[in-house]
């Protein structure tokens, strides 16, 4: 079978089962089970006949899952989009009321739930007028307990079916809906599998939710592509990250920035070399803007590449990545455009010239469909067939692209444009930060001021004049912080990225 026939998630999924039957998918170190590529077609098949016969579920029907990782999730989320229906993965940290406006507004009438989600399922429900059923399954053996006996249903989907419909955050009002069609979500792995060079013998250690993007599509949907493996965490554990990796030679790992800081901040040299880390590839960090002065310590400390990358959910994860060594790496930069294009343009949708911020533009297989039921939100997120993602950023000589910051994030400061990530940058440099956001409060004089949340690192001390001083001596006082607050963490998002609107909430 070509490539170009491998256009659904089904087709990918009996082609590995076909091509390499006995060949591991996925393992739990959890239950120290693991599934094969001939067990995952037989189990998702058992998944469809159960979801058309007992569950009375029509393709493109739209299907909530409220589910922790687990062998359990993996095979449910795979499965129905396996079946050609629509998965809707729900945040476990979002609120009731966030959570209840996703399920109504996507339609579904059936959420599955594990039974420690169980409680927030009812209280969900309870919010939203329309009958909706509860389906509660065992993260640890749900395709056990299916009845055993079932029949093959026939594949009726194609490459532009809707597959996938996941909501954005909702930061700056109620979230969005991303529609993303078997083509996208296959580009998306193959854009992860492509630039980080997957064969069949890496392993990736999955720690990030699947109900994030990077988690689903990059280390579930990029294996799956490059019939490769993968191992599933239930969430990403200090104690057990690299335990996890030395006891199944997991070869490479996804993370974000935030995790990257728990690690560094966590072992010590002599934790460090008594570990065997030889067979790792290189770790990636995505999701966020991963500090110089960090991704420089990580690979001082643990003796591994790390890779910086940038995606959106609106693209499937990845669409900029630092390329592998020997290529260059460039600290500071996401990299370059690996299976789509990427272009900078100013305010009028101009292409601008290299070295010059504007707004970071992509297109490509990979990217959303729409804004599902919301066809204002999708026309104003498109330039022509230029998806426009709200990041500022420069592209230089080499085509590496350095992010600026989010266009609504920008400080404007007595009419100059500050990148807070700037900022952040120099906040990281000091050793005694383990954590940095800057962002604008409203000024009188200028407008709007730099002000900073940080956190330490455990049995640091320093004062918020330090580090005032730190920064005026590297940037300057103009774009220094004003004002440094303490915190024990800074809020985040499902991804780990860190979110500035909210600690101004927190100091109001």
């Amino acid at each position: 079978m070509n490539e170009e026939s491998l256009n659904t998630i089904r087709k990918y999924i009996e082609f590995n089962a076909k091509e390499n039957p006995q060949s591991d998918f996925v393992s739990c170190p959890h239950t120290n089970n693991k599934i094969s590529n001939k067990q995952l077609k037989i189990n998702l098949d058992k998944i469809n006949f159960y979801l058309v016969n007992k569950k009375k579920q029509k393709k493109n029907s739209i299907i909530c899952t409220l589910i922790e990782n687990s062998l359990s999730s993996i095979q449910l989320m795979l499965g129905i989009m396996y079946s050609g229906m629509i998965q809707v993965p729900l945040n476990l940290i979002a609120g009731e009321e966030q959570l209840s406006y996703i399920v109504n507004h996507s339609e579904s009438k059936i959420i599955f739930a594990s039974s420690s989600n169980l409680d927030l399922a009812k209280k969900i429900v309870n919010k939203i007028s329309s009958d909706i059923e509860i389906v509660e399954i065992d993260k640890n053996n749900f395709i056990e307990k299916i009845d055993n006996e079932f029949e093959i249903i026939k594949e009726n989907t194609n490459y532009n079916d809707n597959a996938l419909l996941m909501y954005t955050s909702g930061t700056t009002g109620k979230p969005k809906g991303v529609m993303l069609s078997h083509e996208n979500i296959l580009s998306g792995g193959k854009n992860v599998q492509i630039s980080h060079e997957l064969k069949s013998k890496d392993k990736a250690l999955c720690v990030l939710p699947l109900y994030h993007i990077n988690g689903l599509i990059v280390t579930v949907i990029g294996p799956l592509v490059s019939q490769s493996s993968l191992v599933i965490c239930e969430k990403f554990s200090t104690t057990n990250f690299w335990k996890y990796i030395s006891k199944f030679k997991c070869t490479w790992f996804s993370v974000v920035p935030t995790i990257i800081s728990s690690l560094l901040n966590k072992y010590s040299y002599d934790e460090i070399n008594s570990l065997d880390l030889s067979f790792v590839r290189f770790g990636r960090s995505a999701s966020a803007a991963l500090a110089p002065e960090t991704h420089k310590n990580f690979e001082q400390k643990f003796k591994i590449k790390m890779i910086e990358t940038l995606g959106l959910t609106e693209s499937c994860a990845p669409i900029l990545s630092n390329p592998l060594p020997p290529k260059k790496n460039k600290y500071g930069s996401p990299g370059i455009s690996y299976g789509n294009e990427v272009i900078i343009v100013d305010n009028k949708y101009k292409e601008v010239s290299r070295n010059t911020i504007g707004q970071i533009c992509v297109r490509g297989k990979n990217v959303m469909k729409e804004y599902y039921k919301n066809p204002e939100e999708t026309k104003k997120s498109f330039y022509k067939d230029w998806f426009l993602t709200g990041d500022l950023g420069l592209i230089d000589e080499e085509n590496y692209v350095f992010v600026q910051g989010r266009i609504k994030e920008l400080i404007i400061k007595g009419g100059e444009n500050i990148s807070p990530r700037e900022i952040d940058d120099i906040l990281y440099q000091h050793p005694a930060i383990l954590e940095a956001a800057a962002f604008a409060t409203k000024c009188e004089h200028y407008g709007e001021k730099i002000e900073a949340g940080v956190v330490l690192k455990k049995n640091q001390n320093v004062t918020e004049n330090d580090l005032i001083k730190h920064c005026e001596n590297l940037i300057g006082k103009f774009k220094s912080p004003d004002k440094v607050y303490f915190f024990s963490e800074l809020p985040k998002g499902p991804s780990g990225k860190i979110q500035r609107f909210k600690i101004q909430e927190k100091i109001k």
